[in-house]
């Protein structure tokens, strides 16, 4: 079992691997009910326990509800203590602190639980400042409607500027939940990894995996169907090839698979992946990210390859 990790500040307690449920319920990007069934879903929900996973990540959006009620769904098979994440998306007609914890109660009755473990603005849209919808998430934590919050999509200086009002209020903040991976490290150059490690904010990577680009299922040659298709174009595996070469090089030396390697690099770095499983079969894949780590000299390795190469794609 891999050693638990602090939520930022908080006192809770995370595996250094969550499950990300983007694909339970999303049709358009993941072909829900096509690719994969309920029955798939909590096979993967199972597999994740067992590898040691005692968190996922939701959002209102995924599925326009349905990833919470199968989440909730999911809760309810299991007597193990499992922590949930969720997310408010800020629709420019939400524009009241009293609008976010009115969708944060509709999270609730969806998964079925009192009190989310992490509840996150979902993107810092405008017309609502961030300071407002920091101000609402310290009022859903001292309302005992979520135990720690996060932001996800904040830039550095709208991180920050959420940090600040939310040490005002007593509440720290818990998390960033940020685009990264192997082939999109934005955040290393523009600091906010750093400031999050320094800080004790925990840096949640969702598409770690590239949406299974860094599985080792895809190249130039054989694309991805559907909407991923158009994400990820030849030119863009082409122009990566470098990093999912030296990717399949270092899996072969572990005994381990490409996605195993491109998650670990993540942990390594100072992250959280979020992974996403259809079925029990990814979701015994993602876990065997724990356990191991690569080398520093195998972390420079990577780093190198694929630092010219990152920040293309979706």
């Amino acid at each position: 079992m891999a050693k638990m990790i602090p939520l930022g500040k908080s006192n809770i307690q995370i595996s250094p691997l969550g499950i990300g449920t983007w694909q339970w319920g999303d049709r358009l990007i993941w072909a829900y009910k096509n690719t994969h069934t309920d029955e798939d879903i909590q096979a993967a929900f199972q597999a994740s326990l067992q590898g040691g996973v005692n968190w996922f990540d939701t959002a209102e959006v995924y599925g326009r509800g349905v990833s919470e009620r199968l989440v909730g769904n999911a809760l309810r098979s299991t007597s193990q203590p499992v922590l949930v994440a969720s997310k408010f998306f800020p629709f420019p007609w939400r524009l009241t602190k009293k609008q976010l914890q009115s969708a944060l109660k509709g999270s609730l009755e969806r998964l079925g639980v009192p009190c989310v473990d992490l509840y996150q603005i979902h993107w810092p849209f405008p017309p609502v400042p961030v300071e407002t919808w920091a101000d609402a998430l310290a009022e859903a934590v001292h309302a005992g409607l979520a135990r720690s919050v996060g932001v996800s999509n904040y830039n550095l200086e709208q991180m920050q500027r959420t940090e600040k009002v939310l040490n005002q209020h007593g509440v720290p903040l818990a998390s960033n939940q940020v685009h990264y991976s192997l082939l999109n490290r934005r955040v290393e150059r523009s600091g906010l990894l750093d400031y999050c490690i320094k800080n004790e904010i925990t840096l949640i990577a969702y598409s770690p995996l590239e949406k299974g680009m860094l599985s080792g299922k895809y190249s130039s040659q054989n694309l991805p169907a559907g909407a991923r298709r158009r994400m990820y174009t030849a030119a863009y595996m082409k122009k990566n090839e470098p990093v999912l070469q030296l990717v399949s090089q270092l899996a072969r030396s572990y005994g381990k698979t490409p996605s195993q390697v491109a998650l670990n690099w993540v942990i390594c770095k100072g992250a959280v992946p979020i992974p996403g499983a259809k079925n029990a079969r990814q979701a015994e894949d993602d876990v065997g990210a724990l356990g191991w780590q690569l080398t520093p000299g195998e972390i420079a390795a990577l780093d190198q390859v694929s630092d010219v190469l990152s920040d293309a794609g979706g």
